[in-house]
């Protein structure tokens, strides 16, 4: 069982969709000069087969997957990968019958874009963030102002404490 190819769409530095064909079942080698994405095709690998720790594909959380954060018009990183499994005696038990495997992972942006976030449920109609720290004060703010949250808990959120 080996790679056969790659298709990742807005991950890290790869906005537009981009397959990666031609592996060898042996030997494969990434090269390119610095700066092309080199590094980024491993992290997307070690992204789409479920790496925990986010540190091993150089970031601090799953909205950097996502091509510039999600603010270059880019909402979600999807990667795809698929596995030549012709050879069944190495095959994943239950997957016998399939020549290939495909395994794909998705990560949306929860920043979407700096501006009227949540239009589409209704919470704001026009709003603009300066950091993600904000839109979940913000958004908290907005949530607890509209339940029926006991008055001095509004206060305390009004007041900063929350």
């Amino acid at each position: 069982m080996y790679i056969k190819s790659i298709i990742i769409e807005g991950f890290k530095s790869y906005a537009q969709r981009t397959e990666i064909n031609g592996f060898d079942p042996l030997f494969n080698a990434i090269t390119g000069l610095n700066g092309s994405g080199k590094s980024n095709i491993l992290d997307s690998i070690c992204f789409v087969l479920g790496i925990s720790n986010l540190s091993h594909v150089r970031a601090s959380n799953l909205q950097d997957l996502v091509y510039k954060n999600g603010q270059g018009g880019i909402t979600k990183a999807t990667v795809s990968i698929t596995f030549d499994n012709s050879n069944k005696s190495q095959s994943p038990l239950g997957f016998e019958t399939h020549d290939e495997i495909t395994v794909t992972r998705q990560v949306r942006s929860w920043l979407c874009s700096r501006s009227s976030l949540f239009t589409d449920s209704g919470l704001f109609s026009s709003h603009w963030f300066t950091s993600k720290s904000q839109l979940i004060r913000d958004l908290t703010k907005q949530l607890i102002f509209e339940s029926r949250v006991h008055r001095t808990i509004k206060q305390m959120v009004h007041l900063g404490f929350i």
